[in-house]
């Protein structure tokens, strides 16, 4: 129990509770500022429950009470956005629920630090870009620049080695993951910071490294020569899930192929550059037009090559002409079609998306020969130039260009679209595919996605779509630098050819391996790349390839087996929608092929953050915000409390308005506090929270309504909706403070009703107990309810009367409101607190229009209320004659009252007689 109330005035220190002491029972004295507000609570708070380590992680606690999280490692290249803090509030607000709940909450924090974005950034930041070929400078080497680098062009940057390269990298991601804790801290992140990890680190090193290994030995990863996806920007190939389609300015060319009987077959294309790669001519088999032509052959344009005209029913008969040449390769359905129907490969494009520096064998003819030369080593468009000027000057172009748009596939991180090339990459398999043996991997997956719990469910459907949709297997292999290696060496044959199908792999005790650097068991590192030695994998993973693995990773799956037991499978994944393509089916994927399970069993989907002009915000776009300033200005709870009123997959504008509502009510909740503590605690008495000191109506009332918010609000974090439970319980706390406050504060104060003598008409010591004890009861219910949204505001008015933390103190239950309030809230008790809210807003309302103080007496005043809200009037007759300073009789009459609108309303007054005003203060 504890003494009267104190307080301390403007800056000065006030004691806080030791955030190490579980036990919340009262403080000897409740200490209050004078004045209170939201400024620098970040800075007094995140450190306290750092330093208490209040939210690392119980290694003893068993799995079944654990809640396991597997939080998204953002990308630490560059800076976070508000979409950030978003959806990672989304992830807090369940940690903090959970944590209350009594589950020792496991709560990760990785840094995505390998892959393209890491390497722009280090390229645009150093002023370097990497070159495989160069010998490592030293340790002493000094980049051109650190962050003033004025140009992004590869010939302007210094070429640097590999290993230079990477230094660089991991230097960079270190700074900026210390920027982004900064961040996450200030937001009031309840993260245990003990467990971090980079998808770059040696632990996930060897985590990816040993999972590819079984996939290979179990015949799930594989290597294939094969056409595919390919930035010529970036060098490196690209996988479907990091597709976007993007319209594209072309032209359509009519081209006139000739056929063996003197006529000619016009197709239509937007892509003529590349007709020298053209292998057949594919029309639909029901197409009238063409069926004379199929199993016949035409002769290229310009180039005389003879090629098949087929049929195939994926062809378009009411596209252009409805014949279309097939060439190696424009287009994924050239894909198709090429391994459908078993056609020659003819590539020209090469890698660095330049036409081949040689004439191909299968351009035979002179003149054609000739015509392609003056294609040799030119780029995509101006080799679409050459030939169409070639095409008109034979005759074989009909007509002019036609301008159009046309759709083509980009790598989500380019600006030029994607080619398709032949090159040698390894593949996991992910159902896209037909798997040898006759496994329907595809079908096991799609049942995964029916096991999991999708929040919110419709998000489901986009899963499904995505896995029934896969026309291949996930290409992991990339052509970059940092990144996880592929683990594996290749031997060289006694004539120095390499010997790719036969792959070197090491022990998994050896793991991590670098293949560029380390040596295979048996060799020497003379025999690099000499004949009879081995070659090093030169290609990385692709970073979905780390990440799909972070249950795994932040888990201890392979050095710490104790710790995964209790935290795998995890219980939730929070993520953006859209990547449920990539980071979601990958990640499903890896653990169905490793674990036979799904990795955890719910998947929490936030939407997206949309611009004033209702578009999405990315850092692609140029259009996010850098949250920072906005937590500085409007503080972190406000900030939190704009992210958590987005329900999860629903998009939410980006809202200033929203922060400042927020703000507002953190202010309230302090200043409602300090309110309610001063009058809770009285004058040298002691705060009780007593349910059995309740008494009064409109107290036990209050209390029953409470014990409802808390069912609901509990109810809607069970379901994953915290949208919903803030809601809830800031409905009931602004009817709290509206209403109730300013009905019972008198009484809590001691005071009863001015009676017409101008004395205030005795109360009960039970009368006063019972506002004290209601006070209390209800605010400490209400910042437990509001400590996952607002965790500053609610942990420094913990301090002020409470041992512990509001962030270790356990979520309220309904068993003492219910006592309180004598049961559940039914008959005249339910509305109670609304009804008397009514009629208190009626009297002053009629003081409102006479234009006079609130302070203003009123000398006699008759209420119409309806049957049941007359009763309720009449039970909190002393309360509303205080609040409303109402000096004379109060009457209640049965009646229909309806407002000034006409409408029907609860209660108003019919008839008052004013007193005279009190002087001005």
């Amino acid at each position: 129990m504890m003494g009267g109330m104190t307080t301390q005035t403007p800056g000065a220190a006030v004691p806080a509770a030791d955030p190490t002491d579980h036990d919340h029972g009262l403080l000897d004295a409740v200490v209050v500022p004078d004045r209170v507000g939201v400024e620098g609570l970040e800075e007094r708070w995140a450190p306290a429950w750092d330093a208490a380590q209040l939210h690392a992680f119980d290694r003893t606690a068993p799995r079944s009470e654990v809640f396991s999280i597997d939080t998204p490692p953002p990308t630490a290249s560059g800076s976070l956005h508000i979409g950030h803090v978003f959806s990672y509030t989304h992830t807090d607000v369940v940690a903090r629920f959970q944590r209350a709940r009594g589950k020792h909450v496991f709560y990760p924090m990785g840094w995505d630090d390998n892959g393209l974005p890491t390497e722009r950034r280090v390229q645009n930041y150093y002023g370097v870009r990497c070159d495989p070929s160069l010998p490592y400078e030293g340790d002493d080497f000094a980049p051109p620049h650190h962050g003033g680098a004025t140009s992004v062009k590869a010939a302007d940057q210094v070429p640097v080695s590999r290993r230079t390269f990477v230094r660089l990298c991991e230097q960079l991601t270190a700074e900026d993951e210390k920027q982004f804790e900064a961040l996450w801290r200030h937001l009031g992140l309840s993260v245990d910071w003990n467990h971090q990890y980079q998808t770059i680190g040696s632990t996930a090193r060897a985590v990816a490294q040993t999972t590819f290994l079984r996939n290979l030995a179990r015949g799930e990863a594989y290597q294939a020569e094969a056409p595919g996806l390919w930035d010529v920007t970036f060098q490196t190939a690209v996988a479907q899930a990091e597709l976007e389609a993007r319209d594209y300015p072309g032209h359509y060319h009519s081209l006139a192929f000739h056929g063996t009987d003197g006529g000619d077959v016009v197709i239509e294309t937007t892509r003529p550059e590349l007709l020298g790669a053209c292998v057949a001519l594919i029309a639909h088999p029901d197409d009238e037009r063409y069926q004379h032509l199929f199993g016949t052959t035409v002769t290229t344009p310009v180039f005389g090559v003879e090629v098949p005209v087929l049929a195939h029913p994926s062809a378009e008969a009411d596209k252009g002409s409805g014949i279309a040449m097939c060439c190696t390769f424009g287009d994924l359905t050239d894909v198709q079609w090429w391994r459908e129907l078993d056609l020659p490969t003819r590539s020209i494009v090469q890698r660095d998306g330049r036409i081949t520096r040689e004439v191909p064998e299968w351009i035979t003819a002179e003149a054609g020969r000739e015509a392609f030369a003056e294609l040799l080593g030119k780029t995509t468009f101006s080799a679409r130039t050459a030939v169409v000027d070639a095409l008109r000057a034979s005759g074989d172009l009909i007509g002019e260009p036609t301008a159009t748009q046309r759709k083509a596939n980009f790598f989500e991180k380019g600006d030029k679209p994607l080619e398709i090339v032949t090159s040698r990459q390894w593949y996991i398999r992910n159902g896209g595919r037909e798997v040898p043996g006759g496994r329907d991997l595809r079908a096991e997956l799609l049942a995964r996605g029916d096991e999991l719990d999708f929040h919110p469910d419709f998000m489901r459907v986009r899963y499904r779509n995505w896995v029934g949709g896969l026309n291949g297997d996930w290409l992991i292999s990339r052509q970059r630098f940092f990144g996880v290696p592929i683990p594996v060496w290749y031997p060289v044959d006694e004539d120095g050819e390499t010997r790719w199908d036969a792959p070197i792999v090491p022990e998994e005790a050896q793991l991590p391996i670098d293949p560029s650097s380390d040596v295979p068991a048996g060799y020497t590192a003379e025999q690099r790349g000499a004949a009879g030695g081995f070659v090093g994998d030169t290609d990385v993973m692709d970073t979905w390839a780390t990440s799909s693995l972070t249950p795994q990773i932040a888990g201890g799956w392979l050095h710490d087996a104790d710790l995964f037991e209790r935290v795998f499978p995890m219980d939730v994944r929070p993520q953006g929608q859209d990547i449920i393509r990539t980071w979601l089916f990958s990640t499903v994927v890896r653990s169905h092929l490793e674990h036979d399970a799904l990795p955890w069993r719910h998947a929490a989907i936030s939407g997206w953050i949309l611009d004033p002009d209702r578009k999405k915000m990315s850092k692609s776009k140029g259009n996010v915000v850098t949250p920072m300033d906005l937590l500085v200005e409007h503080g972190s709870d406000a900030v939190r409390y704009w992210a958590a009123s987005a329900r999860l997959g629903t998009d939410a504008a980006f809202e200033v308005g929203q922060m400042k509502i927020g703000r507002r009510l953190a202010i309230k909740v302090l200043n409602a506090s300090k309110f309610a503590l001063t009058a809770a605690s009285g004058e040298g008495s002691a705060v009780v929270l007593d349910p059995a000191a309740v008494t009064e109506a409109i107290d036990r009332a209050l209390l029953a309504d409470l014990a409802t918010v808390v069912e609901q609000a509990t109810a809607a974090f069970e379901g994953f909706d915290h949208a919903r439970a803030l809601e809830t319980t800031e409905t009931f706390f602004w009817t709290f403070c509206d209403d109730y406050l300013e009905l019972v504060k008198d009484r809590a104060y001691g005071r009863g009703p001015t009676g017409a003598d101008g004395e205030p008409e005795p109360l009960t010591p039970e009368q006063i107990a019972s506002a004290r004890a209601a006070l209390a009861l209800a605010l400490d219910v209400l910042l437990r309810l509001f400590a996952p949204f607002l965790p500053f505001a609610t942990a420094e008015v913990w301090s002020w009367w409470r041992g512990g933390s509001v962030h270790s103190a356990p979520w309220p239950t309904t068993d003492a409101l219910r006592a309180a309030s004598a049961g559940s809230p039914g008959g005249a008790s339910e509305g109670l607190v609304a009804t008397a809210g009514a009629a208190l807003g009626a009297l002053r309302k009629v003081k409102s229009e006479a234009k006079v103080s609130q302070r203003t007496p009123l000398l006699s005043a008759r209420i119409l209320a309806s049957a049941v809200a007359a009763e309720q009037v009449a039970a909190v007759e002393a309360d509303l004659r205080a609040a409303g300073k109402v000096t004379g009789p109060l009457e209640v009459e049965v009646g229909e009252p309806v407002g000034g609108d006409g409408e029907a309303v609860a209660v108003v007054v019919a008839a008052h007689e004013l007193g005279e005003a009190p002087p001005k203060r």
